[in-house]
C-alpha cells in the first residue's frame, strides 16, 4: 500500500488558487508543512548540476545537511514558488520565468550560500511550482521511503480569470522591482539553476542536469 503524502499535501496547498490571489500569496506555511516540501525538493535535487558556462556542480546526496537552508527562508521560496504557479496557471510565462529569476538573484546577494544549496533553492521552487499545478504527485513508499514522481495524467483543469491574471501579473513585477535588478545577459546571470519555464515540463527526474531554454 502507498501513501500518498505528497499528493495530499499539495491538494491543500492548491485550494489557495480558489482563493484571492494577495491573501494565498500572504497565507503562511506551518512548520511541518515547509519541511514536507523541503523533503520532497531535496529527493528530485540531482547529484550534478551543469551550468549554461559550463561549470558543473556535484552535490553529495549522503551530505543532507550541508546543502539545506533555514526553516524561514524556505518558506519564503516556496512562497514565491506559489506565485510562480499562479503566473503558470494564468499563462503569464514570461512574469513565471521573471519571478524565479528575482528570487535567485535576491539569494544569491546575500552571498552566504555555496553553489549546491543555491541548486537546491531553485529546485525547491521548481518542487513547487509542479506539485500546485498538477504535474507531478510523489509517492511514498512503505518501507524504504523512497519517493518516486509520476506525471499527473487526470484531473481538473485550474483556471485562471482575467481579474487572477492581472493580480498575479502585479504581484510579480512588484515583487521584481523590489529585488536586486538583472545582470547584464552576457554575465550569464541568475546562476544557471532552473528556470521556472522548466516546471511545465517535468521529467522522471523533475531535476535536469542542465537548465531547459526559455519556451
Amino acid at each position: 500500500m502507498k501513501t500518498r503524502a505528497g499528493r495530499v499535501l499539495a491538494g491543500a496547498l492548491s485550494l489557495s488558487f480558489l482563493m484571492p490571489v494577495a491573501a494565498a500569496t500572504a497565507q503562511e506555511l506551518s512548520e511541518m508543512a515547509v519541511k514536507s516540501f523541503m523533503d520532497f525538493a531535496w529527493s528530485l535535487t540531482p547529484q550534478q548540476f551543469s551550468k549554461p558556462d559550463g561549470t558543473v556542480i556535484q552535490i553529495d546526496k549522503k551530505k543532507r545537511d550541508e546543502v539545506m537552508i533555514p526553516i524561514d527562508i524556505a518558506r519564503d521560496v516556496i512562497k514565491v514558488g506559489r506565485l510562480s504557479a499562479h503566473a503558470q496557471v494564468c499563462d503569464l510565462g514570461d512574469e513565471q520565468i521573471a519571478n524565479h529569476r528575482s528570487m535567485m538573484r535576491r539569494e544569491e546577494a546575500r552571498g552566504k550560500w555555496t553553489p549546491q544549496q543555491m541548486v537546491y533553492i531553485s529546485q525547491l521552487h521548481l518542487t513547487t511550482v509542479m506539485l500546485l499545478t498538477g504535474k507531478i504527485k510523489l509517492v511514498e513508499k512503505q518501507g524504504d521511503k523512497e519517493v518516486v514522481v509520476e506525471e499527473e495524467k487526470k484531473g481538473p483543469a485550474q483556471t485562471c480569470s482575467d481579474e487572477q491574471r492581472k493580480k498575479v501579473k502585479e504581484l510579480i513585477m512588484a515583487y521584481v522591482q523590489s529585488g536586486p535588478p538583472p545582470a547584464q545577459k552576457a554575465a550569464g546571470a541568475d546562476t544557471g539553476t532552473t528556470t521556472g519555464s522548466t516546471a511545465k515540463r517535468p521529467t522522471a527526474s523533475a531535476a535536469p542536469a542542465t537548465p531547459a531554454p526559455k519556451n
